[in-house]
């Protein structure tokens, strides 16, 4: 096997698999805020009870995404070193940010929720759950600055031997493709902890147990993951695609397996790539609606 692509093929698994726990850490974070929020308000133990069940699954996922995270940052220079030495004045910025400002504020106060545990929640835990919310969506801002950086190079330069040199944090960290790109992953993430407290909720019902918790489970989850479902479609997917024509017109033909520059550029539902040949193999279109959705017009 070609060693590129056993590189690219087991980082994609590496990140592929970490991702799942970032989205989970991201789209829990808001339900252990509210939950704790409310318990602290009301003085509900049932409330307290679910919100320090929502704090224990937090504390799992968030374990989970630290300990396969780690290989994943250890292949940038394991599979990645000659761009890691390179770019690594630039990619490591706003990484070290995330490390040092995200995940300490995101774990020092998940230590207050875990520790403080018993009675109801006090107002120092709610706000230590908002904390925690804030921290975990820092996290992911950092990280997916980092991506966006790699998509999109802003606030750069390049030295005599090669190597790329940082010239503006705030332009890294105010990209344009980052904007739209974080705000979908944020509404993602949302949608998928709506459809995790749904899913519980269903799983209560069904088995016949904690029946009144798992209907409102099923209500917060529902109602979020709808809002979210759309918001995550329109506006932030939308504009996060045009940013990809806009800035990456050769990534959006790859992607959709478009080999020529055509008006009306249909979307193949189904095909499979022929690089040599430069076309699709047995493919499915839908007339136009490529170039609808890049560019707002079947033109």
């Amino acid at each position: 096997m070609d060693p590129v692509l056993a590189d690219r093929l087991q980082f994609a698994f590496t990140i592929m698999f970490h991702y799942l726990f970032p989205i989970g850490t991201m789209g829990l974070a808001p339900f252990v805020a509210a939950y704790t929020w409310k318990a602290a308000r009301s003085g509900d133990e049932e409330t307290a009870r679910i919100a320090r069940f929502w704090t224990n699954i937090f504390a799992i996922n968030f374990a989970a995404g630290v300990v396969t995270g780690i290989p994943m940052e250890f292949q940038f220079g394991t599979n990645w070193a000659a761009f890691s030495r390179r770019s690594g004045a630039v990619v490591g910025q706003p990484l070290a940010m995330e490390s040092v400002f995200a995940f300490f504020l995101e774990s020092v106060f998940l230590g207050v929720l875990l520790y403080r545990r018993r009675g109801l929640p006090t107002p120092f835990a709610a706000w230590s759950a908002v904390i925690v919310c804030l921290g975990s969506w820092l996290s992911g801002f950092f990280i997916v600055a980092t991506n966006s950086w790699m998509q999109h190079p802003v606030g750069y330069s390049l030295a005599r031997d090669g190597t790329i040199r940082l010239e503006s944090i705030a332009a890294v960290l105010g990209s344009p493709f980052l904007r739209w790109q974080f705000a979908h992953v944020l509404t993602g993430s949302l949608l998928a902890g709506g459809f995790i407290v749904a899913g519980i909720g269903a799983y209560y019902l069904l088995s016949r147990q904690f029946e009144e918790i798992g209907r409102r489970f099923v209500r917060a989850g529902a109602v979020v993951a709808l809002v979210f479902a759309l918001l995550a479609v329109f506006p932030t997917g939308d504009r996060n695609g045009r940013d990809v024509t806009n800035y990456q017109p050769a990534k959006l033909a790859a992607m959709e397996g478009l080999f020529t520059t055509t008006r009306g550029a249909p979307l193949a539902i189904i095909g499979m790539p022929d690089v040599a040949t430069r076309r699709l193999i047995d493919p499915i279109f839908v007339p136009s609606i490529l170039s609808f959705l890049a560019y707002g017009n079947f033109d």
